[in-house]
């Protein structure tokens, strides 16, 4: 059986650990260690929270500016959800929204953006030692 290497023709997620995750595209990769949003079309922008306790509405009105199927919300070292009105914007537009812990949004984002699915993902990266409220 002749096997194939990955390959992906999208942004993806090559690594990660407390406080980084490393992004790849094109062969280029580059360790981030602030929150951050990523999409499987190209959107790469930080997202200015570094704790889970400074999230607001608008950080996810933000998301839904980008118009994607489907969110993935990386929630940090630790599953935790927003207030169901953060998420306001997300659900006027239909938009999904997946809450998850940091590492596993990574996995995830990474299988459905390789199926070509047109997802973000917004990922809390918290200074290491910061388990959030």
């Amino acid at each position: 059986m002749k096997l194939q290497p990955d390959h992906f023709d999208v942004q993806s997620i090559l690594g990660y650990g407390p406080g980084w995750v490393g992004l790849g595209l094109n062969g280029v990769a580059e360790k981030i260690e602030h929150s951050i949003v990523i999409g499987s079309r190209g959107e790469k922008f930080d997202w200015h929270c570094a704790r889970f306790d400074q999230l607001t509405a608008e950080h996810f009105a933000l998301l839904a500016n980008t118009q994607p199927e489907l969110v993935i919300f990386g929630s940090g070292a630790r599953l935790r959800f927003p207030p169901p009105a953060f998420l306001r914007a997300l659900m006027e537009q239909r938009i999904g929204l997946e809450t998850m812990d940091t590492l596993a949004a990574c996995r995830t984002y990474n299988i459905l953006a390789g199926e070509g699915r047109q997802v973000i993902a917004a990922l809390l990266i918290e200074p290491p030692g910061i388990e959030g409220a």
